[in-house]
C-alpha cells in the first residue's frame, strides 16, 4: 500500500507542476520620449506657448486670451524658426530656438533678447 499511495502522491505532484508556467514577467511603463517642439511649453511667467503642425500661439494664463501667433520651420532636429506676430505690441518678428533638452528651449529674438522655455509635464490621469 505504500508503494501505490507514493505513486499516487508523484502523479499528483507531478500533475500539479505542469499546471504551472514560468512567473508572469512584470511590464514596465514608460512614457514616449518627446520629439521636436510640439506640445505645449510654458516661460517663466507661466505663459504658455504651443507648437502644433507648423502653426504657433501663446496664451494668457489668465484668461486664455491670444498674445501671439504664427508659424514655424524645423530647421533641424534641435533648431526651430518661428515667425510671430506680437497682437498687443502689433509688431512681426522672427525667433530662433534651440532644442538643448528634450525639456528646454532657448530662443533668441531679431533684437537679441534671450529666453528660455521649459515642456509643459502631461498630467498623470
Amino acid at each position: 500500500m505504500k508503494v501505490k499511495s507514493a505513486a499516487t502522491l508523484l502523479l499528483a505532484a507531478m500533475a500539479l507542476s505542469s499546471c504551472m508556467g514560468p512567473a508572469p514577467r512584470e511590464i514596465s511603463y514608460a512614457p514616449p520620449r518627446p520629439q521636436g517642439v510640439d506640445g505645449a511649453w510654458v516661460d517663466p511667467n507661466g505663459i504658455v506657448s504651443t507648437f502644433q503642425a507648423g502653426t504657433f500661439t501663446t496664451r494668457s494664463t489668465d484668461n486664455n486670451a491670444l498674445l501671439a501667433s504664427g508659424t514655424y520651420i524645423n530647421q533641424s532636429p534641435t533648431l526651430v524658426e518661428i515667425n510671430m506676430t506680437s497682437l498687443i505690441r502689433k509688431t512681426q518678428s522672427r525667433v530662433n530656438c534651440a532644442l538643448v533638452t528634450p525639456n528646454q528651449l532657448n530662443c533668441t529674438t531679431d533684437t537679441g533678447q534671450n529666453f528660455s522655455l521649459r515642456r509643459q509635464q502631461m498630467a498623470m490621469r
